[in-house]
């Protein structure tokens, strides 16, 4: 198997709301013999559904200059949050396929004296363990299987769009994620609304707080409806929405929603034997203990 080194692309709500998911991601990848290597002077990605829609060239030009320092390390970037790789992977993507894109990035990396060649890629944390891992490698890890039936959230940006996204299987009825998540020996169940949006992105949780709880809401109580014990995310933002957005729901509404929120490389940490708070499962608002306790019952 090749090395697997990359550029470590944080974004801003992992390691300013969630340093225990953080936390999960570095430990869970150093013991696959995945290096992940800071990225000094990296800024937010910037997100796709606000900042694009507010000022494209802002956007890009921020974009690209992320990018470019990754390409000066010599690494693919990897990110564990789908707005992130929304922006990163996008831009990537046309700078390729659009000369008019690749025309504006030469133009504002040159006034701050870089430059963007194309030569990396931008992935997903998730895209790297499926395809440059691998499923069967992963499996060899696996210390603790897990009892678990669990609601797998795609979320929006990982998906798409398709053309610029390496899922092979499409967009509509994708399992690279479920596949994943059952390597660690919990099921992944079908649930209403899975593809749904967790309704944080767009800008949809900054300019109307009430739209974006009313559709995290409804993903909950599909969730609980199916009867699982956690939903499982792959992404930061999402993570946010379902997490915190439970006691935001719970403080408006007067309701008592507690389904615990798992990211993909805490569920994967257990299942490697990692103790709950080595994955920083304990800061979590939503309390997990109902989880471990069904864990620790077998």
């Amino acid at each position: 198997m090749p090395e697997l080194r990359y550029a470590f692309f944080l974004g801003c709500i992992m390691p300013n709301r969630y340093p225990g998911v953080e936390a999960s991601v570095r430990k869970v990848f150093k013991e696959l013999g995945i290096e992940l290597v800071d990225m000094k002077g990296a800024s937010c990605c910037p997100a796709p559904g606000v900042a694009r829609s507010f000022h494209f060239d802002a956007w890009l030009a921020v974009a690209a200059r992320n990018l470019s320092i990754a390409e000066e390390m010599g690494l693919d970037l990897v990110t564990g949050c789908n707005g992130c790789y929304a922006t990163l992977r996008d831009v990537a993507h046309d700078y390729h396929n659009k000369e008019w894109i690749r025309e504006k990035i030469d133009k504002y990396l040159s006034q701050i004296g870089r430059s963007f060649k194309g030569k990396i890629q931008a992935k997903h944390i998730l895209e790297v363990l499926y395809f440059d891992l691998g499923i069967e490698k992963l499996k060899e890890f696996m210390e603790k299987p897990l009892n678990l039936k669990v609601a797998v959230h795609y979320g929006c940006h990982i998906l798409k769009p398709s053309e610029k996204r390496p899922w092979k299987e499409g967009v509509e009825r994708p399992k690279f994620f479920d596949e994943l998540v059952e390597v660690t020996g919990a099921k992944s169940v079908n649930w209403r609304n899975k593809f749904m949006c967790c309704g944080a992105g767009g800008g949809l949780r900054s300019g109307v707080l009430e739209v974006a709880l009313d559709m995290t809401r409804e993903k909950i109580e599909s969730a609980y409806a199916s009867n699982v014990d956690c939903i499982v995310n792959a992404c930061s933002f999402c993570h946010l929405q379902f997490d915190f957005g439970q006691t935001e729901i719970n403080k408006a509404c007067n309701t008592s929603y507690s389904m615990p929120i798992v990211y993909y490389t805490q569920l994967l940490g257990l299942a490697m034997g990692f103790s709950p708070k080595e994955l920083g499962l304990h800061q979590n608002f939503i309390n997990v203990e109902p989880l471990l306790k069904k864990l620790e019952a077998g």
